[in-house]
């Protein structure tokens, strides 16, 4: 089987925004304008094909990453399919609860499309995706949409771009009209007015620009030609002396900028009312980056932890990703991944470094949403998903078994709110478990665990609606009844000094004894250092550091890891309340063994024991995880609002106009914020909204900290 696009002609993007910005909106018109879909369907009739969970229907949101393959020839094109491009688009969730998503799609894709609502600007969950984008060094293109709605203003919207997010975003684009008359776009570069006819706006027609906004447009015009020439020498210097570069040389110029993340275009329009979205596509094929202009990935051995690479090549050895697992009621477990090396057959064996097992995939699906497509082969570049992948995870690499390789596993964020659950009969006890465990499975910020004093089983998670939604699904999909607590905040512990303890672990019964004895220091761990700066002694695993500083044998290498195990175990109960220890850094620096008493048992109880011990004496306290709030509120309840933040310990930091609304920013403990919708709505008529994000965890103040310790006991 023969490689239908070749990688030039590919475009892996995701599209990214806040919550109601109109992403799914904006993919239906994709799919749509592409010939995938023969109707478009509307959020907010529940039709659409990327929504295609109920929950996701009911609510009128997206919670899970949906993936769509499909084909686009650029209007610019007329049709010539010799001109078509492949395009692998990830529609992400906006919804702060569901981040983990846009993490790990923005982990795997080459560029992305970032949707902007034209009335609000940039909202706090644009700026969430901005930077999880800046972490993966995706190269971007902004589209201001809703440009039909009253209140809308490219200009505001395009300033707050500037202002909150990035000084590199420049217009490549202008509406013609605003509101209800909104009509069509100004294309800045090539100075020409598109407006968009036919059923469903699906003729693009390209007319001359309206007088009346052409010194406007000649000025946007100039202003783009510099900030493209800025990144050329060669241009730069033949603009000085007055030569303005070919629309093809500025073309190729733009390309190579957006693709170094030095510039982010921005386009204008309203997906809804069908204007823009064919001209966003073409600046996907024109500007966002294929597989085969992204530099190598690179990798370890995982045998010699030696440094590898992989250029995107079907030559090369295979290697991809898997970023994504579900359940598929009709397939079973489906695991989405990237192919950044090489091809790989259905049928075929795919090694997998973490496990050391090499597992059969027995067919390839391309996915429609919901929808699969079977494909016998895969070649670098593409994504797609595995059926019969038993043991493989989100984050794992799938190599070839004579080349293996391990690439860089995505770091997901920390639970922040947990419930307790419990069946509701004794026939959904077992069910629960392994309900449980598969949506555990294919949500890596979902984790379920014991009380162990109580036995009571937990579930973790971002929000409450994140929550609310595993709780829905395990009922639909697994038939699983549960009764849930209420939601608990996912406090920590950590230490503010430095201490010193000896654990000792002596045990003689007769025969063969216990022997175990360490002795460790403990302080607080250095957050500046990066892990791979570290010397080669020291073990830094997220929030744990393990110094390793015998010297002469005083404890042999074998008892090494299950020191490592005792320490871990000991922070698991911290000592004010028994929440998990974090950010604690240990040094082993000495202690004694003995030829025959001396076991893995007794030094792991050892190292547990002096651990609890020293953070005793380390200043211990509680921390809690503070959320980034923004309420958007009539002006005349302000007072109302601040005042109730105020009383949740809320700091403000600040106020701005936005439309007819005032917006408040402010930080907040997660525990003040529970019910805060339903007081919100009661003292502003149901006129105000809030949106929330994790930001940090604080030092808890200690009156508050004495009612948590009461509340533990």
């Amino acid at each position: 089987m023969e490689r239908e696009y070749p990688l030039a002609r590919v475009r892996n993007f995701g599209i990214i925004a806040h919550i109601d910005a109109g992403k799914t909106t904006t993919s239906e018109r994709v799919l749509y304008y592409t010939g995938m879909s023969h109707k478009i369907g509307e959020v907010h009739n529940g039709e659409t094909t990327t929504d295609w969970m109920e929950q996701e229907r009911e609510r009128g949101i997206t919670i899970t990453a949906a993936a769509v393959t499909c084909n686009w020839i650029p209007t610019y094109s007329q049709g010539d399919k010799k001109n078509s491009y492949r395009f692998n688009i990830i529609d992400t969730p906006g919804h702060i609860d569901f981040t983990v998503e846009v993490k790990r799609s923005l982990r795997v894709l080459d560029g992305a499309v970032v949707v902007f609502d034209g009335v609000a600007g940039v909202e706090p969950q644009s700026e969430t995706n901005w930077r999880y984008a800046d972490e993966a060094n995706v190269p971007r293109i902004c589209f201001v949409n809703k440009l039909d709605r009253t209140g809308a203003s490219f200009e505001h919207s395009y300033s707050t771009i500037l202002d909150r997010l990035s000084k590199k975003a420049v217009r490549a684009q202008i509406p013609i009209g605003l509101e209800e008359n909104h009509e069509g776009v100004i294309d800045l570069l090539e100075m020409k007015a598109y407006y968009f006819e036919g059923e469903m706006g699906n003729k693009v027609v390209q007319k001359e620009i309206p007088e009346n906004m052409m010194v406007e447009a000649k000025k946007y015009h100039d202003e783009l030609i510099e900030r493209i020439v800025e990144n050329d020498d060669d241009q730069m210097t033949a603009y000085l002396d007055g030569v303005i570069p070919s629309l093809p040389e500025l073309k190729k110029s733009l390309r190579k900028a957006v693709i170094a993340n030095n510039i982010f275009p921005v386009y204008a329009g309203s997906a809804l009312k069908n204007k823009g979205v064919q001209l966003v596509l073409d600046a996907v094929v024109d500007y966002l980056p294929a597989p085969d202009d992204i530099k190598a990935i690179s990798g370890v051995n995982p045998d010699t932890e030696e440094l590898l690479e992989r250029n995107p090549s079907d030559t090369e050895p295979f290697a991809a990703l898997a970023f994504k697992s579900m359940v598929d009621p009709f397939v079973g477990q489906l695991v989405f991944f990237r192919v950044y090396s090489g091809t790989l057959e259905a049928g075929s064996y795919v090694y997998n470094p973490r496990t050391g097992n090499k597992e059969r995939l027995s067919r390839i699906v391309r996915m429609q949403a919901d929808q699969r497509e079977e494909v016998k082969k895969v070649f670098a570049g593409e994504i797609a998903a595995a059926v019969g992948l038993k043991d493989t995870k989100t984050s794992d690499t799938l190599s070839d078994e004579k080349n293996p390789i391990a690439l860089d596993r995505i770091k997901f964020p920390e639970p922040v709110i947990n419930l307790r659950i419990e069946p509701k009969t004794k026939a959904d006890q077992e069910k629960m478990g392994m309900a449980l465990n598969k949506l555990a499975d294919e949500d890596p910020t979902f984790k379920v665990s014991t009380d162990p004093e109580t036995e009571e089983t937990i579930i973790a998670g971002m929000g409450e609606l994140h929550l609310e939604i595993i709780v829905d699904r395990m009922k639909r999909e697994f038939n699983v009844e549960a009764n849930v607590g209420k939601p608990q905040v996912a406090y920590r512990e950590t230490i503010t000094g430095e201490a010193q303890a000896e654990g000792k672990y002596i045990k003689q019964s007769g025969g063969k004894g216990n022997y175990g004895h360490v002795k460790i220091k403990i302080k607080p761990m250095d957050l500046s250092v990066d892990p791979k700066d570290l010397p080669k002694n020291v073990k830094r695993d997220g929030f744990f550091e393990f110094i390793n500083n015998i010297k002469g044998g005083a404890i042999p290498g074998e008892y090494m890891a299950p020191i490592e195990k005792g320490l871990r175990e000991g922070l698991d109960r911290g000592v004010v309340a028994g929440f998990r220890m974090e950010n604690v850094s240990v040094d082993l620096y000495d202690g004694s063994y003995h030829d025959v008493d001396s076991n893995e048992m007794a030094f792991k109880i050892a190292a547990s024991m002096a651990v609890q011990d020293a953070a005793r004496a380390a200043r211990p306290v509680i921390l809690e995880p503070m959320m980034k709030v923004e309420v958007v509120t009539p002006d005349k309840f302000m007072g109302d609002v601040n005042g109730s933040l105020s009383s949740r310990r809320g700091l403000i930091e600040g106020m701005e106009n936005r439309g007819m609304n005032q917006v408040v920013n402010a930080i907040v403990p997660l525990s003040e914020m529970f019910g805060y919708m339903t007081a919100l709505r009661s003292m502003t008529e149901g006129r105000a909204g809030f949106t929330m994000e994790f930001l940090r965890y604080d030092i808890v103040p200690s009156n508050v900290a004495e009612d948590i310790i009461k509340n533990r006991k």
